[in-house]
């Protein structure tokens, strides 16, 4: 009779066997898998430090965490921020801080850094504040779209220069405080960005130093005190600005003529409402005093809406915007959902869609600014032209008209104009599959 095996030994072999078919199996496994997916890069989810982009550089390639030791025009004790001080020999100082920083010198002619403020203290109409609020709201979403910096200042910088005055010296502050931008771009609390795709055209403004909304003709044959508005102006930083700035500011008050300069604005310009000398005024007295100093450097811009008076604007919303849709339903390249830092290519895109769409008056156009001059969204001290719900709910529209455009790239608009706490999401492929939602 043979001798029974071990039972050990059996247990033994059996588990060597199964390990090799399961090891088998997974070899078997593998093979398939490599054979149909990519091979996977370990090494990838590893970031090499030499090879990541720097973190001193930002998404401009600007390099920010670099200011060289060598001196320049901040390192000298006699230059003021001060409006009663002069700068002289701008040119050749922001040149040369160009100079030491490199990287801030590609693309400083097209950079550009939005300036807007309000007064020191809390707003005298109850919805002044929030109406504020909604206002730099609007300046911020604009300049993140386009990439520019803003500045948004709520101090009187120099205690004479209040009320309309009070920009120029905050402007001349942000022209020392970036000398890496060409052009600094005033906007009154009061004026609004109503088309948050459009770009300023400033290929056209390059033998020009100063940009408003203006009327030749009303300026040489009218002699009207509204022939441009100075409430929003994009004014290069140079030298010849600076000295405008000076001279302009020289009829404020914080000249001891001031008074006599408004006696003689009111006596030049017929129309002038009030006494007092104001910045506008002053602008077009310039202008119309001393052309040949000034008007072949001064762009009148008046080809379209640089800032349009809000109520020859604020009732044309709802229909602009139904223009704007009915292109779109026939265009799947501007219905394409994108990401809000592209938006400038789909303003690309539409442009071809707006040739016969016109300009200024009369326009289905979005207006680029709808500026509420006369409106006093803080004191609540509007013209008596006009009340004040027609302001308010004329800078709600505004507003939310505005809002629609960057909302929309997160998925949502408001369906009245007039509501602003109400928001819709947006269908994918809005507005060609339009319905109840």
């Amino acid at each position: 009779m043979a001798k029974p095996r071990n039972r050990s030994f059996w247990c033994l072999s059996d588990s060597f066997l199964y390990c090799g078919g399961v090891f088998l199996a997974i070899l078997l496994v593998c093979s398939f898998w490599s054979f149909f997916t990519p091979t996977l890069n370990f090494s990838s989810a590893i970031t090499d430090p030499s090879s990541a982009v720097s973190c001193k550089e930002s998404g401009f390639g600007v390099n920010l965490k670099s200011d060289p030791k060598d001196l320049t025009f901040y390192d000298d004790p006699e230059l003021s921020y001060s409006i009663e001080k002069p700068v002289k020999n701008w040119d050749e100082k922001r040149k040369q801080w160009l100079n030491h920083h490199p990287s801030f010198a590609a693309g400083a002619s097209e950079r550009i850094v939005v300036v807007t403020g309000s007064q020191p203290k809390p707003c005298k109409n109850p919805i002044g504040d929030h109406l504020l609020l909604r206002s730099f709201k609007n300046k911020v979403d604009y300049c993140r779209i386009h990439g520019y910096d803003i500045f948004y200042n709520n101090l009187l910088l120099h205690p004479k220069m209040g009320s309309y005055w009070a920009k120029l010296p905050v402007v001349k502050a942000a022209m020392l405080t970036h000398p890496e931008a060409e052009w600094i771009w005033w906007v009154d609390s009061d004026a609004l960005f109503t088309d948050m795709e459009f770009k300023l055209p400033l290929q056209r403004y390059k033998n020009h130093n100063l940009v408003v909304h203006g009327w030749p003709e009303l300026i040489y044959d009218k002699k009207s005190w509204t022939s441009l508005n100075a409430g929003v102006f994009l004014i290069r930083n140079c030298q010849w600005s600076m000295d405008l700035i000076e001279t302009w500011s020289n009829m404020g008050p914080i000249s001891k003529d001031y008074k006599k300069w408004g006696e003689i604005q009111r006596s030049t310009f017929k129309d002038k409402l009030f006494p007092e000398s104001d910045d506008q005024t002053a602008l077009i007295y310039l202008l119309y005093k001393h052309k040949e100093k000034y008007y072949d450097h001064i762009y009148l811009e008046g080809e379209f809406y640089f800032e349009g008076y809000w109520v020859e604007i604020f009732g044309r919303y709802e229909n602009t915007t139904e223009m704007y849709l009915a292109i779109e339903r026939g265009a799947a390249e501007l219905r394409r959902r994108h990401a809000e830092k592209v938006s400038e290519q789909y303003g690309a895109f539409r442009e071809e869609y707006l040739k016969s769409a016109g300009n200024g008056k009369g326009s289905w156009r979005r207006p680029l600014i709808t500026h509420f001059t006369g409106c006093q969204p803080c004191n609540g001290d509007h013209n008596k032209m006009y009340d004040g719900e027609s302001c308010w709910n004329g800078m709600v529209k505004a507003l939310n008209f505005a809002d629609n455009q960057v909302l929309r790239k997160y998925g949502f608009i408001h369906p009245d104009l007039l509501d602003s706490s109400i928001v819709s999401e947006v269908p994918f492929d809005y507005p060609a599959d339009e319905g109840p939602w």
